[in-house]
């Protein structure tokens, strides 16, 4: 799967219906799912107000991390793109204090450009 863009919490897509069906509980009141990202079983959510990563994880896909990260916490970031060999792009979010960015791979269906720029949108507001 890929990029999924204009989902917002009033959109009748059905992409907007699924991430909202999957992932409503997480969302606080006023908060709207602008724009996610599906990556194999990772997804990226970037709301109004936050970027949330819904990690899946172990074997059988039933431990689930939601990790929450405000906009104003993201003190840089980078994108490297896919090369000849390794297609897989990837984004790199140095968060608060940390000194080790958090790492996220992005599989070639997804445009880490168009990562970029929502995520640009946001942290440097």
């Amino acid at each position: 799967m890929g990029l999924f863009t204009g989902v917002s919490k009033n959109s009748d897509s059905s992409v907007s219906k699924k991430f909202h069906t999957d992932y409503g509980q997480l969302i606080a009141d006023g908060e709207i799912i602008e724009v996610g990202f599906v990556v194999m079983r990772d997804t990226f959510l970037f709301t109004n107000k936050r970027l949330i990563i819904v990690s899946v994880q172990g074997i059988s896909g039933r431990q689930i991390e939601y990790l929450s990260i405000p906009y104003n916490k993201i003190m840089k970031f980078s994108v490297q793109t896919g090369g000849s060999f390794d297609l897989d792009a990837e984004l790199k979010l140095w968060i608060g204090s940390e000194t080790i960015p958090l790492e996220k791979k992005f599989n070639k269906d997804v445009n880490i450009y168009e990562v970029q720029k929502v995520l640009a949108s946001h942290a440097l507001k």
